[in-house]
């Protein structure tokens, strides 16, 4: 079979324990992950790991060799220097909600045509809302795999710990 024509899709299972939130969503959205995806990148050529983060921009669009279509992201491989895509699909990102908390849950899935996400990085871009209080919280970065606040309406703490993932082949 000719590796130039295999396309894997990725599932990111996310899950954290929760205080007190309703959901954790996208600034502006009910998407789970924020506007930018951080995370390590493997080719299915050669093996090679990206050495740093790469940025994955939902909203982003570039096109694929020969006219093939597009995709969320194209790069070719620093070693062995085939070019490789990986293309959000944006009808897949669900939320994460208070009942989903310790649970590993499905929230946004990948097409992968050469290349296999290893590693997720929660950073900033995350907003949440307070289960009893519906109070907002903004600009929540994750990069730590903890944030805590107080929600002044209902006098308690809130926070999400513990962030964790991991990649599924579907």
């Amino acid at each position: 079979m000719n590796k130039d024509t295999l396309t894997d899709k990725h599932e990111v299972f996310y899950n954290d324990s929760g205080e007190t939130l309703a959901q954790v969503a996208q600034r502006g959205g009910r998407c789970p992950i924020p506007g930018d995806i951080q995370g390590r990148l493997k080719c299915g050529n050669c093996g090679e790991v990206s050495e740093k983060w790469q940025c994955l921009r939902l909203m982003d669009s570039a096109p694929l060799k020969g006219g093939r279509g597009s995709a969320t992201m194209v790069q070719k491989c620093k070693l062995c220097c085939r070019e490789n895509s990986v293309d959000i699909l944006s009808q897949t990102i669900k939320p994460y909600n208070a009942e989903d908390s310790e649970k590993f849950k499905t929230i946004v899935e990948f097409e992968c045509r050469g290349l296999e996400p290893v590693d997720f990085q929660p950073q900033g871009g995350f907003v949440a809302e307070g289960a009893e209080s519906g109070t907002p919280f903004n600009d929540i970065n994750l990069l730590e795999k903890d944030w805590n606040d107080y929600d002044e309406k209902t006098k308690e703490s809130v926070g999400i710990y513990e962030v964790t993932h991991k990649f599924v082949k579907c």
